[in-house]
């Protein structure tokens, strides 16, 4: 117990003095997920708007089977960006496999369907006299579609948030298609894993005690939007 004791508060000393490695890896992470939160958003939010402002047969099917892909396993979006990007796939000429970009794009699949359905929600939840008003007024479909996002601003940017905190804490995508390389693709969640196995509990810990804090954060920046909303 005092060994483990001893640990943490090393741990917590690489955070303070802003440990060179520390640093790196946790500003890497926040870089990758943050690109590809973004690259998801440009994805989602106009897609979004425009399931919910259409009214098409299969409609709800195709929000179920979003849903579904809710939880899909991050080892299976791995597996999938691997084969698109190794020298086999149809993408493999780009060299792209084992690179911060590969992260980003294989991240940014994981979380759309997250991001796409929780806008859909949240455009849903507009007062549908908002979309007959724009209209009436002489707004193309594009124009009623961006002021329904605007009425549902703080719901979209909650779930962005909440893209973002499953991008940084996913491990299975990261690790297969970045190949968790130090100083290039390693991540909290490859880091940790990794250095728990080599037994370097320290730098486990320091990344753990960052990760854990980044997910507060995340949490907090949620209930603040839906509090405003």
């Amino acid at each position: 117990m005092t060994e483990l004791w001893d640990a943490f508060v090393e741990a917590l000393r690489l955070i303070v003095s802003l440990d060179d490695e520390v640093v790196s890896i946790a500003w890497r992470s926040l870089r990758v997920s943050a690109a590809s939160t973004a690259l998801a958003a440009l994805f989602c939010i106009p897609l979004g708007g425009l399931i919910s402002f259409r009214s098409f047969h299969g409609k709800r099917l195709l929000i179920n089977i979003i849903q579904t892909f809710y939880s899909v396993p991050t080892v299976c979006v791995g597996l999938f960006v691997f084969l698109m990007l190794s020298r086999a796939g149809p993408l493999g000429g780009l060299g792209l496999l084992f690179t911060p970009t590969a992260m980003v794009l294989g991240q940014a699949l994981l979380i759309t369907p997250i991001m796409l359905g929780l806008t859909i929600s949240a455009l849903s939840g507009v007062d549908k006299t908002i979309r007959d008003t724009t209209l009436s007024l002489g707004a193309s479909e594009r124009q009623a579609i961006w002021a329904i996002i605007k009425e549902a601003r703080f719901a979209v940017g909650a779930a962005i948030v909440l893209g973002f905190g499953r991008a940084i804490s996913e491990v299975g995508v990261a690790w297969m298609v970045g190949g968790n390389i130090k100083g290039f693709t390693r991540l909290l969640t490859t880091a940790i894993a990794l250095d728990a196995q080599k037994g370097e509990l320290v730098l486990a810990l320091a990344l753990g005690v960052i990760l854990i804090a980044i997910a507060l954060i995340v949490s907090l920046g949620v209930n603040l939007v839906q509090q405003r909303h």
